[in-house]
C-alpha cells in the first residue's frame, strides 16, 4: 500500500456527522438523499425549509436558518450549488442570487453507508445458499467469454466479484453472529429446541450445497488454462479502462495499479477455493465453523432435554418411593423392599466370556450352570508359571522357503522377458497375461506414480521408469482372470541390472 496525499488528507464531507448543528444537518441531508432515490436532484432552499418546518424540534427554524446550513454543507464538500438564472426578471433578483443545490457523489455514498449503518440491528447476517451456486456458473463460463467482447467479459467479472464479496461478507458477519450471542441465555427460551433444529438443518444445507459446488469450482480453477486466464483479465482492464474514461475525464488512469488490483482479486478468488500450501481454504473454514456450530447447538439442546426429564422423572420417582417406604409396617419389609429398590450393597461385579447352556430369557440365573474363573493376585511380586519349550532347529525349512522365493523370482523374470521390447513393456501391444503378472505390473505402476521422477528400482535391482500415455490414451489389459481398462503406460528399462 503506498500512503499518498490522497490517503492521508482529512474527508471533510463527514463533518456534518459530528458538529454542533448535526441535528439539523442530517435531517437536511437525508431529506436530500431520499428524494435523489427519486430521480429529484435539484432542489431550493424553500423545499428544503418547507420540509422541515413542520418536523419535530424544527418549530422555530427560518428560511435563513436553512441558507446557513446549506452553505455550510457546500463548504463542505456535500452540496452544489448552481445559481438559477432562468427565471430572473430584474436586476434586484440577480443579486438576490437564487440557487439549486444537489448532492456531491461523497454525500451520496456517506448517506447510504450511514443508512446501511443504521440498519444493521435489523437486517442481521444470513448465508445465502445460492450465491455459490451463482459462482460456480459464473466460473465455469469464464472460458466462454474471454472469447467474447470486453462488455461481456466485464459483465461477467462484475456479477463474479459482487458474488464473491457478498458471500465472504455474509459467512463472516454471520459467524459473528453466533459467537456474540451468549447460547446460554438462548437456551433459556421455550423455542430453543425449534431454533435448534431450523438451524441445524438450515446449516447441513448449506454445507451440502456448498460442498457440492465448491468441488466442482476448485476442479475447474485448478484446470482453467493461464492464457485464458491472462486473455480474460486484460479484456476486464480493457473494459474497465473504457468505463473510467467516460466517468473521469479529468483523471488520469494508472493503467498499472488498475491490473494489479484486477489480477490480486482473482487470486483472492483463488485462494477462497482452493487455498496455498501454507493455508487452507476459506471452504474448509466454513466446513469447519459450521460443523462446530452444529456440535454445539446440538450439545447444549441434549444438555437442556437431559435435564428436564432427568429432574421430572427423578422427582416423581423419589416421591413414589417415599410413600412406598411410609407404608412400610416394620423394619423387616422395609429391608426387603430396599433390597428391591436399591439392590445389595458392598457386591462385586464380574463380568467375562462364558457359554451359556439355553438361550431362554427366562432362565432363572440358579438354573444355569456354574463356571470358573482364575483369579489372579494383583500384586507387583506376582508373576505367572512359564513353561520351559526347547529350541527347534528350523534351518531346513528356512532353507527351503529361501529356495522356494528365489524360484518364484526366476519364474517371474523370465515371465518379464517374454514382454520386454526395445527396453519397454507397452502395456496396449501385450496379450493375455496372468494374474500374478498383472498383480506385479500394477504394483510397479502405483510405486512410479508416486515418485517425482517416475522412476523405482525392481526386485531384480533394475530400474525403470513410468511413461505417460500422450492425449491421455487409454487401453485394455486382458488377463487370465478378466480384463482392465486403464491408461497406456509403458514401462522403460533405463539400467542394466547391477
Amino acid at each position: 500500500m503506498e500512503i499518498n496525499e490522497t490517503l492521508s488528507k482529512q474527508i471533510t464531507e463527514t463533518s456534518y456527522l459530528t458538529t454542533e448543528n448535526t441535528k439539523r444537518y442530517r435531517p437536511i441531508l437525508r431529506y436530500f438523499y431520499e428524494e435523489y432515490e427519486k430521480i429529484n436532484y435539484m432542489l431550493y432552499k424553500e423545499d428544503v425549509w418547507n420540509y422541515l418546518k413542520d418536523k419535530p424540534n424544527f418549530e422555530n427554524y427560518t428560511v435563513e436558518m436553512c441558507e446557513n446550513d446549506l452553505t455550510a454543507l457546500v463548504n463542505w464538500g456535500n452540496l452544489t450549488a448552481l445559481q438559477d438564472t432562468n427565471n430572473v426578471a430584474t436586476v434586484e433578483e440577480f443579486k438576490h442570487r437564487k440557487f439549486r443545490y444537489q448532492l456531491t457523489e461523497y454525500a451520496v455514498e456517506i448517506e447510504r453507508l450511514v443508512i446501511r449503518l443504521e440498519n444493521l440491528h435489523i437486517e442481521g447476517a444470513s448465508l445465502e445458499p445460492k450465491l455459490i451456486e451463482r459462482i460456480k456458473e459464473e466460473i465455469q463460463s469464464i472460458e466462454k467469454t474471454s472469447f467474447k467482447d470486453e462488455s461481456d467479459v466485464i459483465s461477467l467479472w462484475d456479477n463474479l466479484n459482487n458474488d464473491f464479496k457478498r458471500l465472504n461478507q455474509d459467512y463472516q458477519d454471520y459467524i459473528k453472529t453466533f459467537y456474540n450471542v451468549k447460547l446460554e441465555e438462548v437456551a433459556k427460551s421455550k423455542q430453543f429446541i425449534i431454533y435448534k433444529n431450523d438451524l441445524v438443518r438450515y446449516l447441513r444445507e448449506f454445507i451440502k450445497l456448498l460442498q457440492d459446488n465448491s468441488y466442482a469450482i476448485e476442479e475447474k480453477l485448478k484446470t482453467l488454462n493461464e492464457d485464458i486466464q491472462k486473455r480474460f483479465l486484460e479484456k476486464v482492464y480493457l473494459g474497465q479502462k473504457k468505463r473510467v474514461r467516460i466517468d473521469k475525464l479529468d483523471e488520469e488512469i494508472d493503467e498499472q495499479e488498475l491490473k494489479d488490483r484486477n489480477k490480486d482479486k482473482w487470486e483472492n478468488i483463488k485462494k477462497w477455493f482452493i487455498g496455498t500450501n501454507l493455508r487452507v481454504s476459506e471452504v474448509e473454514k466454513i466446513n469447519e465453523k459450521t460443523t462446530e456450530i452444529i456440535r454445539k447447538i446440538t450439545r447444549v439442546a441434549n444438555q437442556i432435554a437431559e435435564a428436564k426429564g432427568n429432574v421430572s422423572s427423578k422427582k416423581a420417582e423419589y416421591k413414589k418411593i417415599c410413600e412406598m417406604f411410609a407404608k412400610v409396617e416394620n423394619i423387616e419389609e422395609a429391608h426387603k423392599l430396599s433390597s428391591l429398590v436399591f439392590g445389595m450393597f458392598n457386591t462385586r461385579h464380574m463380568k467375562g466370556n462364558y457359554v451359556r447352556e439355553t438361550d431362554s430369557i427366562n432362565s432363572s440365573l440358579l438354573e444355569e450352570s456354574s463356571n470358573e474363573y482364575e483369579v489372579k493376585p494383583r500384586i507387583r511380586e506376582y508373576r505367572e508359571k512359564q513353561s520351559k519349550v526347547a529350541i527347534v532347529d528350523k534351518t531346513k525349512e528356512k532353507q527351503e522357503q529361501i529356495e522356494k522365493y528365489f524360484k518364484q523370482l526366476e519364474e517371474e523374470r523370465r515371465e518379464l522377458e517374454k514382454y520386454i521390447k526395445d527396453g519397454k513393456i507397452d502395456i496396449k501391444s501385450l496379450p493375455e497375461i496372468k494374474s500374478n503378472f498383472r498383480k506385479t505390473l500394477l504394483k510397479w505402476i502405483s510405486k512410479a506414480g508416486q515418485m517425482q521422477s517416475h522412476e523405482i528400482v525392481i526386485e531384480d535391482g533394475r530400474k525403470i521408469k513410468l511413461i505417460y500415455p500422450q492425449n491421455k490414451e487409454r487401453c485394455t489389459l486382458k488377463c487370465e482372470d478378466g480384463n482392465l481398462e486403464m491408461p497406456a503406460f509403458e514401462l522403460e528399462f533405463i539400467e542394466s541390472k547391477t
